[in-house]
């Protein structure tokens, strides 16, 4: 199903909880994933809607919980490893989890070593082969991450933009939205999730489903029932709803 709402019509109410994607969500996608940082004001809007919502505002992301927190206010959650790992606001994130067994690691070092341009990533339990700089080796990228799923229990491959990735099942924004709003601040209240990827609809299709709102971010079809364009026309949203 294609969103037919736009994010311009959503106005946050005293009794929401707001999670966001990071990456393709509050900022734009780039070739270097380092590189990546919030916009000024983006920051302090979220700061301003944690006073709003009572606290109940989180960046739900596969990234390293470590390395979201490195880019991202400290006074919001931080839900990192697509929910495997969660920081309260203030929280210091603690040693990184082991990281995925090698038989699921050889085969994507394979298929890295064998493509210039693919980055394999390592984040905690979970790897990503990212293909943006090799497009042509996206199908060896999903068939490989297909092969090193199967290689160890419990472990399963997703695709997303330009990146496929292997994770324990466990590591899923559906089932980390749902065991955030069984706990303070996020208990009974409507979620609001917005997102980009493959694994921000499972966090959407959560919410939706528990009666709140999914907004799809981009192109491409979704569950979601509103739509924005692009990250810009989310931090302008943001920035509104902030009133910042």
């Amino acid at each position: 199903m294609i969103g037919h709402g736009d994010l311009d019509s959503l106005r946050l109410a005293a009794g929401d909880a707001l999670l966001l994607d990071f990456d393709g969500t509050l900022t734009e996608i780039g070739p270097d994933p380092d590189a990546i940082r919030l916009e000024a004001g983006v920051g302090e809007a979220l700061r301003r809607l944690m006073a709003r919502l009572s606290g109940a505002v989180g960046i739900l992301s596969g990234r390293d919980v470590r390395d979201l927190a490195a880019r991202t206010p400290a006074e919001v959650w931080r839900i990192g490893t697509h929910g495997l790992e969660i920081l309260a606001p203030g929280e210091a994130a603690g040693l990184a989890p082991a990281k995925p067994p090698e038989a699921v690691l050889a085969a994507l070092r394979a298929v890295a070593g064998d493509h210039p341009g693919v980055r394999l990533e390592i984040k905690g339990p979970v790897a990503a082969l990212h293909f943006r700089a090799s497009p042509d080796a996206a199908e060896a990228c999903l068939r490989a991450a297909r092969q090193a799923a199967g290689a160890a229990a419990g472990h399963v491959s997703q695709a997303g933009k330009m990146v496929v990735e292997v994770k324990p099942a466990g590591a899923h924004k559906g089932a980390a939205l749902r065991r955030l709003a069984e706990r303070p601040p996020f208990a009974g209240r409507r979620p609001v999730v917005l997102g980009d990827d493959a694994t921000d609809e499972d966090a959407i299709e959560a919410a939706q489903a528990m009666g709140g709102i999914g907004v799809k971010v981009g192109e491409g079809d979704s569950a979601a029932r509103l739509r924005a364009p692009d990250p810009a026309a989310v931090r302008a949203w943001l920035v509104r709803e902030a009133g910042t």
